[in-house]
């Protein structure tokens, strides 16, 4: 099986996953802005028993999404205040990893296949979207976890007002 570590900018929490991500997740939505310091956030998705602590305790700090209305639990280091992964009351068998604490951020491919872009009538109006992919505007499931239509586009698809 497959291992790849990561961990703070400090150094202090370390951890490890195992195997391939379920899927990488790409969230345009403000809360991954605003986590991220980005346009969006890149999230690998694994099995909650796939993450594995190695180092170091890390700190959680809770937030109610806006549009399920559950927890989300960001993970962090609280020295240097690196956020390492999420966990989720409302997919309580996941985990999504900030992808850029892995120590090589790169390992896992990303593709049609393999990723999705989600609440992308929140993204950055100039976002470019690859082709091939599936797109959402909001997520990809319903709050009662019914899936969502996604949009795949032909070409590269710059994102306009309200995120089309």
């Amino acid at each position: 099986m497959e291992i790849h570590e990561g961990g703070c900018l400090c150094g202090q929490v370390r951890f490890r996953t195992a195997g391939q991500p379920l899927r990488v997740t790409i969230c345009h939505c403000r809360f991954c802005q605003k986590a991220t310091g980005s346009a969006y956030m890149v999230e690998p998705i694994f099995n909650a028993g796939d993450l594995a602590i190695t180092a170091g305790a890390p700190k959680t700090f809770d937030r109610v999404s806006e549009g399920s209305g559950q927890a989300v639990h960001v993970h962090f280091c609280a020295r240097c205040g690196t956020k390492l992964w999420l966990s989720f009351d409302r997919f309580a068998d996941v985990v999504g990893v900030y992808a850029g604490v892995f120590d090589d951020p790169c390992w896992f491919e990303i593709s049609p296949a393999t990723a999705r872009h989600i609440f992308v009538d929140a993204a950055r109006e100039d976002s470019v979207l690859p082709p091939g992919f599936p797109v959402y505007r909001q997520h990809a499931v319903t709050n009662d976890g019914a899936p969502c239509e996604a949009t795949v586009h032909d070409g590269f698809h710059l994102v306009g007002r309200g995120g089309r």
